[in-house]
């Protein structure tokens, strides 16, 4: 009975061990915070137009056409986080029954609001994306009322099964590379970003330059590239070989990979 019993102790101790080494092998990820939060909300640019003209995170054109067009807004300090806030989604919804919508509009942090306080969460929206919050006939009359109360969380980006693409920005040479990150699913933004060169078994850090925008000195570095992305919550992709090395300033060029939402 004793030798049973010192076998079962010495089962359970190693099982136990198992289990341990197994979960410090596996990557721990937090998550998005399913929360709401209270902060208020305005409306910028035309009624039911797309807010800005480009932004301040460098997206440009993307934020007049879709899956972006009217689910774009700005934010204050608090979530622009000097650009590295870019990308992100949020589910906004505002309170008053008698002219709110019981649903949320998804908006995409695509700008900078600089007059927005520093001491509160504040999204300024496109026109579009404020007036969805109304029920339907009150866009208008929600739009009229200026700066609202709203509730806001985070939530995954989802962009209709696009995968994540490369913008090599105006002005990069071999010396100076510039990425932006178009059509990023799930968190949306991101915490760092490596490249490797061809041939080269070593990460590049790059450096957040402003907005989404990432960039590196050295060189002359040479491509293909390999580009390497971390979200804000630790999660992270390899898109291999996607800028090939012949690539041009103000190319796009799109891997065959993303994050699920």
């Amino acid at each position: 009975m004793q030798h049973h019993r010192v076998s079962a102790v010495f089962l359970l101790s190693f099982f136990c061990r198992l289990v341990l080494i197994c979960a410090q092998g596996q990557p721990q990820h937090h998550v998005l915070d399913p929360h709401w939060y209270p902060g208020t909300a305005t409306w910028y640019g035309d009624p039911e137009g797309d807010g800005s003209t480009g932004g301040a995170c460098g997206y440009g054109t993307l934020v007049d056409v879709k899956p972006l067009r009217a689910r774009v807004g700005a934010v204050g300090p608090v979530l622009f986080r000097s650009g590295e806030g870019c990308g992100a989604c949020y589910k906004v919804k505002c309170l008053d029954a008698s002219i709110c919508a019981k649903r949320a509009v998804t908006v995409i942090i695509t700008d900078e609001c600089p007059g927005c306080p520093s001491d509160r969460t504040h999204f300024d929206l496109s026109g579009a994306a404020f007036g969805r919050m109304a029920v339907a006939g009150e866009n208008g009359q929600l739009r009229n009322r200026g700066e609202i109360p709203v509730i806001y969380r985070r939530t995954p980006c989802i962009y209709g099964g696009k995968n994540i693409a490369f913008q090599v920005n105006e002005g990069s040479t071999p010396f100076w590379l510039s990425l932006l990150v178009e059509f990023e699913e799930g968190d949306g933004d991101i915490g760092s970003m490596h490249i490797q060169e061809a041939g080269s078994s070593e990460w590049l850090q790059m450096n957040h330059l402003w907005g989404a925008n990432w960039c590196i000195i050295g060189g002359p570095l040479k491509g293909p590239f390999s580009v390497k992305l971390s979200t804000s919550t630790g999660r992270s992709l390899t898109a291999k070989n996607v800028i090939p090395s012949n690539w041009s300033p103000k190319g796009t060029y799109t891997s065959r990979l993303n994050f699920s939402p």
